[in-house]
């Protein structure tokens, strides 16, 4: 099990809201990483700049950070290859079912008042602990 720590937890969270915030006061757009991805595969070229800067942002955030902290906290996931891209395409799927991510209706809807990220967030979450209550109490380990 993983050491809490709030401060690095309240830092991130800080980061996601600036950036967040900023993309929509500078750029009038939404920081859901779904739809920015999307978007990346659409025929409109003139969006395509800042969601590929967003996009390596993303990426290569986390490579700076551990230049400059240290090495990250190593993930490993107790599933096969197969399970997680199924699990990888039935969230991608559910993303584009409800026309966003966490981060756009759960950032982004939320901190607008949106009514219906509201509704998607708490399905978010209710899914979430319906997952881990099937895969770990009824198929787990």
């Amino acid at each position: 099990m993983t050491e809490f720590t709030p401060g690095s937890a309240l830092a991130g969270g800080l980061l996601i809201g600036a950036s967040a915030s900023l993309l929509l006061i500078l750029n009038g757009r939404i920081a859901g990483i779904s739809g920015i991805v999307a978007g990346l595969f659409q025929r409109d070229f003139r969006e395509v700049a800042w969601r590929a800067a967003f996009v390596v942002g993303v990426v290569l955030a986390p490579l700076l950070y551990g230049v400059l902290f240290g090495p990250l906290t190593t993930v490993t996931f107790d599933a096969s290859t197969g399970v997680i891209v199924v699990a990888g395409l039935l969230v991608g799927f559910g993303t584009r079912l409800g026309s966003g991510c966490t981060s756009g209706h759960g950032v982004c809807g939320l901190s607008r008042a949106s009514p219906r990220s509201l509704v998607a967030t708490a399905v978010f979450i209710v899914t979430a602990l319906v997952t881990v209550f099937i895969t770990r109490h009824l198929i787990g380990h």
